[in-house]
């Protein structure tokens, strides 16, 4: 019987997958971390780089760790980049009104005014890029272009509502285990399939460091995160994209299973000057599934 032969996991996920050049793991974050009072909330951000002005927005489970990735890549190009923990969220405590979308945005439209953000481009993750379209949508002045990252804020999934539910239940039973065990469910093959494979495509070929520092403390130091996700949830502004004139850069990953493709094909037939990119095989968060490709296409965009 001829020997079995092992399909190499590069071909599978493709050769960008996963790969990193790792300039975030030799930069002091210490040094570059802040924090403002912002409408009545304390919010923890980080800066690096001078130049024209780039602000990252994480998603619902996320922090500001979500764009280690792409943040040294854009200082080091010139541009002034600044990623913030939502107020809920990482370094950021629970703030004193009612979590909502719309109270986000008045927080992150307050940040960008006090920190002279003004002409920024927006880039916003998920949730963050509900924010970010809310942003355009509300602000259109104050910003230079918009770039949308497997966004929120269109509702085409089956029984939302029930989804989230679920999916908040989850978060209840599994954050303390994150907290607590992060590096030993990232190190145990099958636990870390059970618990990525819904957020990223291919779990195995992220680096361990990576996923415990973008996603592990993301996941457990999300106080809004049952508030945020019940907000978020209801959101749906499909019929105001039209009035977004400032140019627009769409991102997704087609094995995205938080916010399926669909939802970036009509997010780009609504925004009148809109780019698509679909990055196959990736999932819900491509700026780390496939940073260099990532940060590739977003500094074309910028520079174009």
């Amino acid at each position: 019987m001829a020997e079995a032969t092992s399909i190499d996991p590069r071909i599978i996920a493709g050769s960008d997958y996963g790969v990193s050049d790792r300039e975030w793991a030799w930069i002091d974050w210490r040094e570059h971390l802040r924090r403002v009072e912002v409408a009545g909330s304390s919010v923890n951000y980080v800066e690096i780089g001078e130049g024209e002005p780039l602000l990252f927005i994480h998603g619902v489970s996320g922090c500001w760790q979500n764009w280690l990735e792409n943040l040294p890549h854009f200082a080091a190009a010139g541009r002034r980049c600044v990623a913030l923990d939502l107020p809920g969220f990482g370094a950021s405590p629970m703030p004193g009104w009612p979590i909502a979308m719309d109270a986000y945005g008045t927080v992150v439209r307050e940040f960008c005014a006090k920190l002279g953000l003004g002409g920024a481009t927006l880039v916003g993750n998920s949730m963050g890029g509900l924010i970010a379209t809310e942003l355009a949508l509300a602000a259109p002045q104050a910003f230079e272009r918009l770039v949308l990252v497997a966004a929120a804020g269109i509702i085409n999934t089956w029984r939302p509502e029930e989804r989230a539910v679920a999916t908040a239940w989850a978060w209840r039973r599994l954050s303390p285990l994150f907290a607590e065990r992060g590096r030993q469910i990232v190190a145990r093959p099958r636990l870390r399939r059970a618990v990525f494979g819904p957020i990223v495509r291919f779990p195995s070929r992220l680096d361990d460091d990576l996923l415990v520092e973008q996603i592990v403390n993301g996941l457990h130091e999300a106080d809004a995160f049952e508030a945020a996700l019940a907000d978020l949830i209801r959101t749906d502004f499909r019929d105001r994209l039209a009035a977004i004139e400032m140019p627009t850069l769409i991102v997704w990953g087609l094995s995205d299973r938080v916010v399926p493709v669909a939802a970036a094909i009509s997010y780009h037939r609504r925004i009148p000057h809109s780019r698509l990119e679909i990055f196959e095989r990736t999932g819900h968060v491509p700026q780390l599934e496939r940073p260099l490709r990532f940060n590739a296409l977003l500094q074309e965009f910028i520079t174009s």
